[in-house]
């Protein structure tokens, strides 16, 4: 059975950091893309962070380029993001995802499984 559990969210300043975690069970890391989603009321669901299969090659959104960083550590099974020089704009609530069904990691309804979300708000 795959689980993924998200933790690490919070309130923080503007300009503070933050390093969210996602525990996984039921994957093996090496045959698996993992991604970061995260939603603002109001908005779409969207990709932040990808790391593809093999842990070397990654995406970031251009909004978070720079300042975020995705990982993993397959022995702990946990995807990790660390977000740094947070924004107001970055406010939202953070999604882990796995098991991409299709070639279009950026669309979130290509995912067969999610974490329950944990929330990150940035204030100025």
């Amino acid at each position: 059975q795959v689980q993924l559990v998200e933790s690490g969210g919070g309130s923080v300043q503007a300009g503070e950091s933050l390093r969210l975690s996602c525990a996984a069970s039921g994957y093996t890391f090496s045959n698996v893309h993992m991604a970061w989603f995260r939603q603002a009321p109001g908005k779409e669901r969207e990709a932040v962070a990808i790391i593809y299969i093999g842990g070397t090659d990654t995406y970031y959104a251009s909004s978070v380029k720079g300042r975020f960083t995705i990982s993993q550590d397959k022995a702990k099974s946990t995807l990790y993001l660390q977000m740094n020089r947070l924004k107001p704009a970055d406010s939202a609530m953070y999604y882990c995802a796995a098991g991409l069904t299709s070639n279009r990691p950026l669309d979130p309804g290509r995912y067969r499984h999610w974490g329950q979300g944990t929330q990150v708000t940035v204030s100025s």
